[in-house]
């Protein structure tokens, strides 16, 4: 397997709440509303993410607070 293949990459629910910094209780509850990517079942109580999902979740994360930051921003320098 070569790295620039496109093959997705599972990651174990340790591994994605490491890469988003959340609790694993926090990444179910999230799962539970709709909140993060869909978890792939493995086999008997094994669950595992796409990699890509879980790392464009986090992107979609950092670009919403980006946004609402630029927001406050602009609406201060109208007041101004």
């Amino acid at each position: 397997m070569h790295a620039n293949d496109n093959t997705p990459t599972l990651v174990s629910l340790n591994d994605a709440a490491r890469m988003t910094s959340l609790s694993r209780t926090m990444v179910n509850r999230y799962r539970a509303e709709g909140r993060f990517p869909s978890a792939i079942p493995l086999g008997d109580r094994r669950i595992a993410f796409i990699k890509g999902e879980v790392t464009s979740w986090i992107q979609a994360r950092i670009d919403a607070v980006r946004q609402e930051g630029a927001a406050v921003l602009a609406e201060a320098s109208r007041q101004v």
